[in-house]
């Protein structure tokens, strides 16, 4: 059977002026076969040699073979470079003389010429292949990791309901909870996490933020360079509105309430009734 979309190794069965024809090794008649154009065809084959090829769909959409290595196979996620977007969608480039379809209704976000973006390949309903930016059930489940390991991934969806969704070394399932996902990480940026659960299913929970004593020293010194941006009087005090200092810090306000306990206690900060103010 021929494979759209892998590479699989095929037969010569048939030689002619522009290439050769290719057959899978246990079709007998050789009823389904796929053209392996003239140039790409190695010197000195013969009829009964078996070759490796990718196939996928020409600009006519006729199914082709090449001994190319594309940058994307099925089964895989990769990081692609955007070459044009049209009426339709995005094309990108991934190795092969024609570029890869991306449908907008595919696009986690909307992409640009010239940028990277994460991808994985599908057959669409007219048996083209294409590239999708909703990765999340080609991710795997089987990662080595474990909790408090430090990984690396890229940010492919972000849900009002779940969190951000990330795809650790652009092949694991992780996902930086709602509860703790604060800051201004957007889809396609590349970040640095530390786990913080590994689940049942294999999938990773994540978080941006360093361990407890760690974090709390790293958001004592972001509240006091917030509170120097206000000419030392933040104009409210740990009383106020989670979304005003969500909004003013991209933290909670647990969070925030643990850094300016810290501050208070160092004696670096006074709260009033509708302030915090640098000593």
């Amino acid at each position: 059977m021929l494979k759209l979309g892998e590479k699989q190794t095929l037969e010569i069965m048939k030689k002619v002026e522009f290439g050769v024809y290719l057959k899978h090794p246990d079709d007998a008649t050789g009823e389904e076969r796929v053209l392996l154009p003239i140039k790409q065809v190695p010197q000195g084959v013969a009829i009964g040699d078996k070759l490796e090829v990718f196939l996928y769909k020409d600009s006519k959409d006729r199914l082709i073979a090449t001994t190319n290595t594309p940058l994307l196979m099925m089964n895989e996620v990769k990081v692609l470079k955007v070459a044009q977007v049209g009426k339709m969608g995005a094309f990108l480039d991934w190795g092969l003389e024609k570029d890869l379809f991306l449908p907008f209704r595919e696009q986690t976000r909307k992409v640009k010429d010239g940028e990277e973006c994460l991808v994985a390949l599908y057959i669409d309903k007219s048996s083209r292949l294409c590239a999708t930016m909703k990765v999340y059930h080609h991710l795997s489940l089987n990662s080595p990791y474990k909790k408090d390991d430090r990984v690396e991934g890229v940010v492919y969806e972000i849900s009002e309901n779940f969190g951000a969704f990330v795809a650790v070394d652009n092949q694991y399932s992780g996902l930086i909870p709602k509860k703790d996902f604060f800051g201004n990480v957007k889809v396609g940026d590349k970040i640095s996490a530390r786990i913080v659960a590994v689940k049942e299913d294999g999938k990773l929970d994540l978080s941006i933020r360093e361990k407890a004593l760690a974090q709390i020293l790293i958001d004592a010194e972001k509240v006091l360079e917030v509170i120097d941006s206000f000419d030392g009087a933040l104009p409210f005090n740990d009383k106020a509105n989670p979304e005003v200092i969500k909004r003013e810090l991209q933290m909670s306000k647990n969070e925030f309430k643990k850094a300016v306990g810290h501050l208070l206690k160092s004696g670096k900060i006074e709260i009033t009734e509708k302030s915090i103010r640098l000593k």
